[in-house]
């Protein structure tokens, strides 16, 4: 099978790309390195992988990809931190429109003129923004209300968009959620806005990068945003990518949804002290509270019994085992100046 991924130099997409390869799929991508500049991936000179410098909102480019594609991994997309979420609260909805609108404009072309069967796309939990249901099903989406965030209002709309190409052109779909995925990869966005945290000063991005190079930097104590309550789901991006690659294989998961995550739910603050315990063992764990944003949502857990039980999908790497390959990379991108 090919696949064309848009936002292929991504964090999740770099995971993705990595697996579909191992798994003997063709995978064509595209990324303009608007996120991080030009970044080296590991499968680069893969013979079975193809990478094309470029715009995910040049429709033409994409249906030139998309041509000879079987399917179509919908990955780019402007996404960071939950500062990111206020500083491009604007840019987040017109520009992950534009991409999305061409993405599909493609895909739509490439599946009635040529031999694409469906497109995936790499949804958010923010979706589920404003739910009160936890945890929370598939279909949640439609009934609580809209996310406040535009970011969030946006990821839903690119599940509208692919109900309105299924009802209007018979694109097949398939619609993912990955839950706070945590992984090797992320570095400093190129737009990410330097703010002071205690005595440290650096870009924030998503939570685990955040507080894992503020502990190696000595900070003490950590400073966390808000009182470290608020409940995530911290999936390993390898697992995320297995159950992406799973839902691409599976005729079963044709025009529907699945939240992709961990089953474990952890507080901030117990994140915090994991960290903390790994890079200074044997120090107490202090820590202040900042003020929180305001779309930190306090409380993300979702069901996952659906992709288990339609995709065999389980997401079994543990916070301690990955957070034991995250935190040497990060001290490492600290000593080169990459995060």
């Amino acid at each position: 099978m090919k696949t064309l991924v848009t936002g292929s130099a991504g964090f999740i997409a770099g995971y993705l790309v990595e697996e579909l390869l191992s798994r003997g799929h063709e995978v064509v991508g595209i990324d303009n390195y608007s996120k991080y500049g030009k970044v080296e991936k590991s499968y680069d000179s893969h013979p079975s992988y193809t990478f094309v410098e470029g715009d995910a909102k040049d429709a033409g480019l994409l249906k030139e990809l998309a041509s000879d594609s079987d399917q179509i991994v919908a990955g780019a997309a402007m996404i960071g931190g939950i500062s990111y979420f206020h500083e491009f609260a604007y840019d987040l909805l017109a520009e992950n429109e534009r991409i999305i609108a061409s993405t599909f404009d493609a895909a739509i072309w490439a599946f009635k003129n040529k031999k694409l069967k469906r497109i995936t796309v790499l949804s958010s939990s923010m979706v589920f923004e404003n739910t009160g249901l936890f945890p929370t099903p598939e279909g949640e989406q439609f009934k609580c209300p809209p996310p406040f965030s535009t970011y969030g209002f946006q990821k839903l709309s690119c599940e509208y968009f692919a109900k309105g190409a299924l009802e209007q052109y018979g694109l097949p779909y398939t619609i993912l959620r990955p839950f706070n995925c945590i992984g090797t990869g992320e570095k400093r966005a190129l737009s990410d806005k330097e703010v002071l945290s205690g005595n440290v000063k650096l870009a924030m991005s998503h939570v685990v990068p955040d507080l894992a190079q503020k502990a190696l930097k000595g900070q003490d104590p950590l400073r966390i945003l808000g009182d470290g309550s608020q409940v995530r789901h911290y999936t390993y991006g390898g697992d995320l990518a297995r159950g992406v690659r799973l839902a691409m294989e599976s005729e079963a998961a044709l025009n529907d949804d699945f939240n992709l995550s961990t089953a474990v739910s952890t507080t901030v603050l117990e994140l915090a002290e994991a960290i903390w315990r790994k890079v200074n063992p044997g120090r107490p764990f202090r820590y202040i509270s900042d003020k929180p944003f305001m779309y930190d949502v306090q409380k993300r857990v979702p069901d996952v019994a659906k992709a288990k039980r339609v995709l065999g999908f389980e997401a079994g790497t543990p916070l301690d085992e990955a957070l034991d390959e995250i935190i040497p990379w990060i001290r490492k991108q600290i000593e080169v100046n990459g995060i």
